[in-house]
C-alpha cells in the first residue's frame, strides 16, 4: 500500500471518529433535553395537583398513575379525574374538551396589566365540570340547595356556599365597602350589580356558565365590558380605567377577574381558587435544585399531607 493511499485510509477513519463522536453529542444532548423537560412537566403537573387540591381540600383522596402513564386525581365519590390527555389542541379544543393541565396552563397575572391580553390568552376559562359539579352541585336543584344570600351593596345575592365561596364573596365586599367609605368613585363601577346565580349556558356553546354554579358575580355593566359586546380597543380603555382596588381584593379572595381574559368580561369575576394559588405560589421559574413544592405554604393545614398523596401517587 503506498503512503498516499494509507494516508487517505487514516483521514477517513479519523473524520469517521469524528461524525461518530458529533453523532454520539447530538444524542446525548437530546437525550438531556428529553430528560430535563420531563423533569420540568413532572414539577409542573405535581405543582398542579397540589394547587388544585389545596383549592378543593375535601375532594382529593388520592392520586392515581396508570401503566400507560396517565395521571388522575381520585375524588372523594370515586370519579377520576384525568390530569393530561396527551393529545394535541387548539386553543378552542382546550375551552370545549380541557383537561386539568389545560385548565392550569395558561396563569393568571396577578400584577396589574398594562394592555388587553392575547386573544387566547384565558386564565381561568377554561373549566372542568365534573370537578365544578361534584363541589358545587351537578343539577340545577342541587346548586340551588348550596346558594346562600350574601350582601352586595343593599341587595342580596345568591351565591354557593361550598367551599368558601359565599364567605370568600362576603369578605371581598365587606372589604371593597370599607373602600367605597373613602372613595365614594369606585361603587359606579360595582352598583347595582348585574347577577350571580343563573342556571344557563355560555352564549353560543353548550356548556354550562359558572354562573350556573353559583360561583361567579358580574357587577355593573358597562357597554364596552364584553368582548361580544365592544372592540378590543374600546374593552382595553375599559380594563385600563378599571378601579384596581376592586380587582386586588377579589384576587385576594381567590377570584380571578375577566378582565384579565384576552376574551374581555370586565365586569365578571369568577371564584376559582385553583387558578390563583398557581399565579400566588409557582412563578414558572425552574426548580431543579429545590424542591418541586417549593413557593407552597407548607405550613398550613393539610398541605404536608396532599404533598405526600402526590409522591406516592406519581412518585418522587
Amino acid at each position: 500500500m503506498n503512503k498516499r493511499k494509507l494516508l487517505t485510509y487514516v483521514i477517513i477513519f479519523f473524520i469517521s471518529m469524528g461524525i461518530i463522536q458529533n453523532n454520539f453529542t447530538i444524542r446525548t444532548n437530546a437525550y438531556t433535553f428529553i430528560e430535563e423537560n420531563k423533569l420540568d412537566y413532572d414539577i409542573i403537573m405535581k405543582q398542579d395537583l397540589l394547587c388544585i387540591m389545596i383549592a378543593y381540600p375535601e375532594l382529593i383522596v388520592k392520586v392515581e398513575k396508570t401503566l400507560d402513564g396517565k395521571v388522575y386525581l381520585v375524588t372523594k365519590d370515586s370519579a377520576k379525574l384525568l390530569y393530561d390527555d396527551k393529545k394535541q389542541k387548539s386553543p378552542k379544543d382546550k375551552l370545549l374538551y380541557p383537561d386539568l393541565q389545560d385548565m392550569l396552563e395558561t396563569k393568571y397575572p396577578l400584577q396589574r396589566i398594562d394592555k388587553l391580553m392575547d386573544e387566547d390568552y384565558d386564565p381561568g376559562r377554561r373549566r372542568i365540570y365534573p370537578l365544578l359539579k361534584e363541589v358545587y352541585g351537578g343539577s340545577k336543584e342541587k346548586v340551588q340547595s348550596n346558594l346562600v344570600r350574601v350582601k352586595v351593596g343593599y341587595t342580596y345575592l345568591d351565591f354557593n356556599k361550598n367551599n368558601k365561596a359565599a364567605e370568600s364573596l362576603k369578605n371581598a365586599m365587606s372589604e371593597i365597602s370599607s373602600i367605597i367609605e373613602k372613595r365614594g368613585n369606585i361603587g359606579a363601577c360595582i352598583f347595582p350589580p348585574s347577577g350571580t346565580f343563573n342556571y344557563r349556558l355560555i352564549s353560543g356553546t353548550n356548556q354550562l356558565s359558572a354562573h350556573a354554579f353559583g360561583i361567579a358575580i358580574d357587577l355593573k355593566s358597562d357597554k364596552r365590558d364584553y368582548w361580544k359586546w365592544a372592540s378590543r380597543q374600546d374593552g382595553e380603555k375599559r380594563m385600563l380605567s378599571y378601579p384596581r382596588e376592586i380587582v386586588e381584593v377579589f384576587e385576594k379572595n381567590n377570584f380571578v377577574w375577566g378582565g384579565k381574559w384576552g376574551h374581555f368580561d370586565i365586569l365578571h369575576f369568577e371564584y376559582r381558587p385553583e387558578i390563583i394559588y398557581k399565579a400566588r405560589y409557582f412563578s414558572g421559574e425552574s426548580q431543579k435544585e429545590k424542591p418541586w413544592y417549593f413557593g407552597a405554604p407548607i405550613e398550613e393545614s393539610n398541605i404536608n399531607k396532599f404533598i405526600k398523596i402526590i409522591d406516592e401517587g406519581i412518585g418522587s
